[in-house]
């Protein structure tokens, strides 16, 4: 409803404000800033892929991947004691991975401690980041000073206490575009980042194709250096209007704009 009366409005002549919805504020930017030639074409469409199943199986696939290893794991989905193992494991086997872990703030100080307890310390190094290892800000970064472990900010963003700050064990944000707001806002958080020397991962929420490449996009624009965290392809059963390069999977188009909208 806010996108049809925020289009209504447009169609009439008005300059609307954007609505208050992050996602509907950030899909009309993206279409004004495309419709305007601000959105430049050139996309990043290197992957941090998200691992999971059997360890066993994702060794010949990662020890495969050209250029810079990055890939993602979800931990705190299980046990942390075998999290700790699983991320040992890999990056023993693959000596040039680096890996990016998000706990989504699964756990408690314990908890988080027992993790540790099973990743060498002399690995450590290559967890590029922990996304958000514990429930609260404060135990994360306690976590970060007891073991090294260096962590991003996620979730934090998305909260109005939060603010850019330069903090000890703090390496990076993850900036999910679609849950941030309009396209100036994701401008403004990666400037303030980035001035603080503090790395910017552009990633997905759950996204059709259409966005996804948006925000290869904006990742090529605003990040060029980091590889975005955009591996969430998979979860679609199509791809809508724009499909993902190299991937087989249906691509289905838009009914036109004027028949959705009923203007």
């Amino acid at each position: 409803m806010a996108l049809l009366a925020w289009a209504q409005a447009w169609r009439d002549g008005a300059e609307p404000p954007l609505p208050t919805q992050p996602s509907v504020a950030f899909g009309i930017s993206c279409a004004q800033a495309e419709l305007g030639g601000e959105l430049p074409q050139a996309a990043d469409y290197r992957a941090a892929p998200l691992c999971s199943g059997d360890p066993d199986e994702l060794f010949a696939r990662l020890a495969a991947m050209p250029g810079e290893k990055v890939a993602k794991v979800k931990v705190g989905l299980w046990e942390a004691v075998r999290d700790g193992m699983v991320v040992n494991l890999l990056l023993e086997a693959i000596p040039d991975l680096q890996l990016r872990l998000d706990a989504n703030r699964a756990w408690t100080p314990l908890k988080a401690q027992q993790f540790a307890k099973y990743v060498n310390p002399a690995y450590r190094q290559r967890i590029a980041f922990l996304e958000e290892p514990c429930k609260t800000r404060e135990d994360s970064r306690a976590f970060s000073r007891e073991t090294g472990i260096a962590i991003a900010w996620d979730e934090s963003l998305r909260e109005a206490d939060f603010r850019f700050v330069a903090e000890p064990g703090v390496r990076a944000v993850v900036i999910k575009p679609t849950l941030t707001g309009s396209l100036q806002k994701v401008q403004q958080q990666v400037a303030a980042a980035h001035a603080l020397g503090l790395s910017v991962v552009i990633s997905s929420s759950i996204e059709s194709s259409l966005g996804l490449t948006q925000l290869a996009r904006i990742a090529a624009w605003l990040t060029p250096q980091t590889i975005p965290g955009l591996d969430t392809l998979s979860l679609m059963g199509a791809q809508l209007v724009r499909p993902w390069p190299e991937v087989r999977c249906r691509c289905s188009t838009l009914m036109r704009w004027s028949r959705c909208c009923d203007l």
